[in-house]
């Protein structure tokens, strides 16, 4: 990489990947879960998260950009961890709470990989990128409030 377009690129595809895979793995802690509120997150963040990777693909085309060719290996890594709870043999509320926490954990590398994407296109001068990418931060943000929010007020409680 010369420059930082070249490593907002980078940072895309690595989204992009991330994406991918998150929303490989949601189905499962849906499945997973047994809080019925926290099924239907995990439910509506799917259709999000396939939502959100759409627009980093369309992004990526309108700089001429072809989405792929980068493995985020960050995420294979919490996506591993995801599993490994799901897998978990807990009782149904420590599971739920420990699927918040990895939830939470792959929320928290999409926060900071966004906003680093966006200060980037911000310096670049993309400004129609910085509007989408900053949506989609919002997002990022807000699911990870709902999580803990849910968890501070009903999941820990019951794992107790």
């Amino acid at each position: 990489m010369k420059n930082l377009q070249e490593l907002l690129e980078h940072q895309l595809k690595d989204l992009y990947s991330a994406e991918g895979q998150y929303a490989e793995v949601l189905p499962k802690m849906v499945a997973a879960a047994t809080d019925s509120k926290l099924k239907a997150m995990f439910t509506d963040h799917l259709k999000q998260t396939k939502s959100q990777q759409d627009r980093v693909r369309k992004v990526l085309e309108d700089i001429n950009v072809k989405p792929g060719g980068v493995k985020c290996e960050a995420m294979a890594g919490l996506i591993k961890e995801c599993e490994g709870m799901i897998e978990e043999d807990a009782t149904d509320a420590v599971k739920d709470a420990g699927l918040i926490a990895e939830a939470q954990r792959c929320e928290h590398y999409e926060i900071s990989g966004y906003g680093t994407a966006t200060q980037y296109a911000m310096t670049l001068g993309h400004d129609k990128m910085v509007k989408v990418l900053d949506a989609i931060l919002d997002e990022e943000s807000r699911f990870n409030e709902e999580l803990n929010d849910l968890a501070i007020q009903e999941i820990n409680k019951k794992a107790v």
